[in-house]
């Protein structure tokens, strides 16, 4: 997999992959302490698209704490409603820094934190055949771009955004071939080489049906839509043990816990470059 532009922002994504896994290296000797929960259970919900960060980091939690994690992962927006109703979890991670807000003036959420960020990129068969290296280049005649307008928000929505953002939504829509509503299955399209380009989330590049199947162009910062970049992890009032969801919490957003979503293709929250997003986007539980 390649990184073709933005020597500043791939940096970035080095230093930060190695300055969040170090620290949580450089903590492992804590974890020969004796689990504090053990027999404990946990029922956590979360936005399906922290899944491939989630699984992996109940998997280590459970070792350190010996409580067990009873996940669910789906569309945030749903568990967002079901939540405001008559939906009951212990701790829950949730997309759109607005939906954690509306649970904690609702009473419903305790508390919340910070817990990551997404970020986009365009995806090219590997080799960039079509030689697609900004944005503007998928408005360029010929080129094929794939694209699922249609996918459950904010999968179609947010690339729509970033497009009239970029000032180029109307020209690279008429480049799109078979337009989409699934994401993942729009991406095959580009593995296939039947588009040259599509903007996706980094996250999912790291996906393992498309890892190293995908070069990948940088899309500056700023032309990334504000509302999907933030996720943040809160204890719900209903948390049956208190100490253990805010344990669960403290580790989700510590470096261990942070190094998962770093792998999973998000910007943790600890970073630098996650620091700057908690202030631009005012990510605090205020």
């Amino acid at each position: 997999m390649r990184q073709l532009q933005d020597e500043g922002r791939r940096g970035f994504l080095r230093a930060s992959l190695t300055g969040v896994a170090g620290l949580a290296a450089a903590s492992l000797p804590g974890a020969a302490q004796a689990a504090p929960f053990p027999g404990g259970r946990l029922q956590v919900w979360s936005c399906g698209g922290l899944a491939e960060a989630m699984q992996p980091a109940h998997a280590e939690y459970e070792r350190r704490s010996g409580a067990a994690v009873v996940y669910t992962g789906a569309f945030a927006a749903a568990l967002g409603k079901s939540l405001l109703g008559s939906g009951s979890t212990e701790v829950f991670a949730g997309r759109v820094l607005d939906l954690a807000k509306k649970l904690r003036a609702e009473g419903r959420m305790t508390y919340f934190k910070p817990l990551c960020f997404t970020s986009y990129v365009i995806v090219t068969p590997t080799g960039n055949p079509g030689n697609v290296r900004s944005v503007d280049d998928m408005a360029r005649k010929g080129v094929r771009v794939a694209m699922a307008p249609e996918a459950s928000p904010p999968g179609g929505a947010a690339v729509v955004g970033l497009l009239k953002k970029a000032g180029c939504l109307d020209a690279v829509m008429a480049n799109v071939v078979n337009p989409g509503t699934c994401v993942q299955r729009s991406v095959e399209a580009i593995t296939t080489g039947k588009a040259d380009a599509m903007i996706v989330e980094l996250r999912v590049t790291r996906l393992p049906q498309f890892a190293g199947k995908l070069d990948i162009v940088e899309i500056p910062a700023g032309l990334f839509p504000p509302p999907p970049l933030t996720f943040t992890v809160g204890v719900m009032q209903e948390a049956r043990d208190r100490a253990l969801a805010d344990d669960y919490v403290a580790w989700v957003t510590s470096p261990e816990g942070q190094a998962h979503f770093e792998r999973a293709g998000f910007i943790p929250a600890i970073s630098p470059r996650g620091q700057e997003l908690v202030e631009k986007l005012g990510v605090k539980d205020v």
